[in-house]
């Protein structure tokens, strides 16, 4: 069996809170899952529309104390494991997230629901992290719907956020991963930056607004901008995709760096919440 995913984030509130967050049944139906039911030592479940196969519960719960937490959860007929450490660094806390049985591959070819694994633990983790810092949740992934759309509001003015967006510098700063984009019709977007060899298509560029980038198979990413009472909605779709098998992983991903976006903007003295060189991509 290959190496775990691992993901370390630091989290903005004391252990006891990331605790209570990641045990407390109605918090998790907060930031985690529809459904969620919790009864530490024996059962730890979460399930509905938001969770992968969320159909109905499929964790079994394998070890519980203060400052950890393991469970098996079966995917696609394959019993994964997911281990949460917590380690206190201050006011703040450091979350260790261990996930067994992710594989790139299965993540870019969508041969199994398992492939979402990276880029929904990241979006969920992302997600924490907002209802640690009282910040509205980034849409969650709807994996019974094709539907790929969402909104996010941001205390900044619609020029900063689009500069973001299509500076290549900015872009890699905010999402964590080096992004080479050339911000009008016909230019290349590169995740990975123009060196990897293969870019993405921007497709349409109306600036200061929109921004639609083609990605091939897994369909058209578009970000626009609107003003908002002094602040920027920013409204983002996926189309153009296979419904029978939407790019859920590459769209969960997109998703949770819109948190980072969001916190680059509007906090003074950001410092990203992923650790190192960590921070999850998308497919």
């Amino acid at each position: 069996m290959t190496e775990p995913l691992t993901v370390r984030a630091r989290l903005a509130a004391d252990l006891a809170t990331v605790r209570r967050a990641l045990t407390d049944p109605a918090e998790l139906r907060v930031w985690l899952a529809e459904h969620a039911e919790v009864d530490l030592p024996r059962r730890y479940e979460f399930w509905g529309r938001y969770t992968p196969e969320g159909d109905a519960p499929h964790q079994r719960l394998l070890h519980a104390d203060d400052k950890s937490l393991r469970f098996a959860w079966t995917l696609d007929g394959v019993e994964t494991t997911t281990e949460f450490e917590l380690a206190p660094d201050g006011d703040a806390t450091i979350l260790t997230l261990r996930q067994s049985h992710f594989l790139i591959e299965e993540a870019m070819n969508g041969s199994t629901i398992r492939g979402v694994l990276q880029t929904y633990w990241a979006l969920s983790v992302a997600n924490l992290n907002a209802h640690l810092e009282g910040r509205p949740l980034l849409p969650r992934t709807d994996f019974t719907s094709a539907d790929l759309r969402g909104e996010l509001l941001i205390d900044a003015p619609m020029d900063k956020v689009w500069t973001s967006l299509t500076d290549s510098e900015q872009a890699s700063a905010w999402f964590g991963y080096p992004i080479g984009i050339e911000p009008w019709a016909g230019g290349r977007y590169a995740m990975g930056g123009f060196e990897t060899g293969y870019a993405a298509k921007v497709l349409d560029v109306t600036p200061g607004r929109v921004l639609s980038v083609d990605w091939g198979p897994t369909g058209v990413s578009t970000w626009e901008l609107a003003e908002s009472g002094g602040r920027t909605r920013l409204t983002f779709v996926q189309s153009g995709f296979d419904e029978g098998n939407p790019p859920y992983a590459a769209w969960t991903g997109a998703v949770a760096g819109l948190a980072e976006l969001r916190r680059f903007h509007e906090l003074p003295a950001w410092q990203p919440i992923w650790l190192a060189d960590e921070a999850p991509t998308g497919a």
